[in-house]
């Protein structure tokens, strides 16, 4: 139970200081930590059928369209938690390759046993 509310506390660390990188992404603390919430069930729940869908097309783009699903992911996700705004698709885009940059980065870190 400990470590997935750290997990979930550095996923929150991660959002938020991926929203001060990207313009035009804009939030606080607690919205981060709903967000952050949100978008791992999305990602548990939404993610595989989309990707089952959309495997051909990421495939014929040699897995460039799933940046594209990532995106678009973070744009649900942002539509549901209130207080927690992205400007538009490639604010979207770029927030969720940072995202993933910085949660790679705090996994290998802070996560490793």
């Amino acid at each position: 139970m400990t470590r997935l509310f750290f997990q979930w506390v550095l996923a929150t660390l991660s959002v938020v200081v991926a929203s001060y990188v990207v313009p035009g992404v804009h939030t606080t603390i607690i919205p981060a930590f709903i967000f952050a919430v949100v978008l791992a069930v999305i990602n548990l729940l939404v993610r595989p059928v989309i990707s089952i869908i959309a495997l051909p097309l990421t495939f014929i783009t040699l897995g460039f369209f799933a940046l594209v699903i990532n995106a678009g992911l973070v744009l649900l996700a942002a539509y549901i938690v209130p207080g927690f705004s992205i400007a538009g698709f490639w604010q979207a885009f770029i927030f969720s390759i940072i995202l993933s940059l910085i949660n790679m980065l705090f996994g290998v870190r802070f996560l490793k046993r």
